[in-house]
């Protein structure tokens, strides 16, 4: 699989989310600044949770700003079969006999993208599985506890 069109893919998706949450934050800033949002008495807060809603998308705009540009900047490496999972690695994770694919990135956690057929989930090492990953190699066995429950991982394939 190529990385380097995953990585453009993942930076579609992005950009995409960025394009969407600014024609929210300005159509949110319209409802805020509106002459007909003008407070009419002290309980009347339409204006201000536009005005506070236009901000956090705002911020989620810069947010996803740092994240294209963390991609752009992102070195394309492949990983030998020995190699210690890091940033940049392309996980297939099995669990109870279900095959997932993982891409470890430096932002973004969540976005999904599709190439050659398979859906891939973009996870950072913040997250708890990506905490997981971190240092492990391909084969590697673990199992840990969730909501009770205990998941079995098997490292089937990084590159």
């Amino acid at each position: 699989m190529k990385k380097a069109l995953l990585i453009k893919r993942i930076i579609a998706k992005l950009a995409e989310s960025v394009e969407n949450l600014e024609k929210a934050a300005r159509a949110s800033h319209e409802e805020a600044t509106h002459e007909s949002n003008k407070a009419e008495s002290k309980y009347d807060t339409r204006g201000l949770e536009a005005a506070y809603l236009a901000g956090g998308q705002a911020r989620q705009v810069r947010e996803l700003l740092e994240a294209v540009e963390a991609y752009e900047n992102l070195p394309v490496k492949p990983f030998a079969p020995g190699d210690a999972i890091d940033l940049g690695a392309l996980v297939e994770l099995e669990s109870d006999g279900v095959i997932s694919s993982f891409f470890l990135g430096p932002k973004g956690g969540g976005v999904e993208v599709q190439q050659n057929g398979a859906e891939i989930t973009v996870i950072t090492p913040q997250s708890p599985l990506g905490q997981n990953l971190m240092g492990k190699k391909n084969g590697d066995r673990w199992t840990t506890k969730l909501g009770g429950r205990t998941l079995k991982y098997h490292i089937a394939a990084v590159s």
